[in-house]
């Protein structure tokens, strides 16, 4: 999943996010400061950054002007979280280079679901780009799937799974990462709703001799693995 770095300097609302970042799958660095933001961010760059507005020291709005004028930085995915509920302030934060804004008091819900909006529109993975893991070709500018010469048949969720799952191969995923990854912000989605599509995702790769590739790890969820039995001839 996704590595973010939470800036916030209240450590019970900075808990509260991590646990339900990890909740959800995602790796979680905490910093304090701006100082400690900015030594994170040198470090390794994150998906995404939840910055508070007040810091001590350097503000966030400083923090976040900085890394917008930095190249290594520009891009980096910032949701703006803070205490000031004023239109002013928010307009302030969004020209300081935020991509949204969230203010005290938020509910996780609604963090969660702003988080997965940005990592969408901000997505790493190439999406037009073709990936290929055991044999099992899929490339997302044609719709494509295919092993060998045998081209496969998938429905539109099918298709969504098994690219997130061929990006992301060998890793068990729970029924509720799948949730908020393939179907997205539709949480009202009953998590026995992945199993129906992975067994239609098997389904559809049966003709190709693929379909025990993706395994069911018992009482974890879900993972595409590369061992996979030589196509017939």
């Amino acid at each position: 999943m996704s590595t973010v770095l939470v800036v916030e300097d209240e450590a019970a609302i900075a808990e509260l996010i991590l646990l339900n970042l990890r909740h959800a799958g995602h790796e979680v660095t905490l910093a304090a400061s701006a100082e400690q933001a900015q030594a994170a961010v040198d470090g390794v760059l994150p998906d995404l950054v939840l910055l508070d507005w007040m810091l001590p020291g350097q503000s966030g709005l400083a923090l976040a002007r900085r890394w917008r004028g930095e190249a290594r930085t520009r891009e980096l995915p910032i949701i703006m979280l803070t205490a000031r509920a004023d239109e002013s302030d928010k307009v302030a934060g969004l020209d300081a280079g935020a991509d949204d804004y969230l203010a005290k008091p938020f509910s996780t819900n609604e963090l969660m679901a702003r988080i997965r909006a940005v990592l969408r529109r901000k997505a790493p993975e190439a999406l037009d780009s073709a990936v290929e893991v055991g044999g099992l070709k899929l490339d997302p500018s044609t719709r494509r799937v295919q092993r060998g010469e045998v081209e496969l048949k998938l429905g539109p969720t099918e298709f969504r799974l098994l690219h997130f799952l061929m990006t992301h191969p060998e890793r068990v995923h729970s029924r509720a990462q799948l949730l908020d990854r393939v179907w997205g912000d539709h949480v009202f989605i009953e998590e026995r709703t992945v199993d129906v599509h992975v067994k239609r995702l098997r389904e559809a790769l049966a003709p190709a001799q693929c379909a025990q590739m993706v395994e069911t790890v018992r009482g974890a969820g879900y993972r595409l693995t590369q061992q996979v039995a030589a196509p017939s001839a």
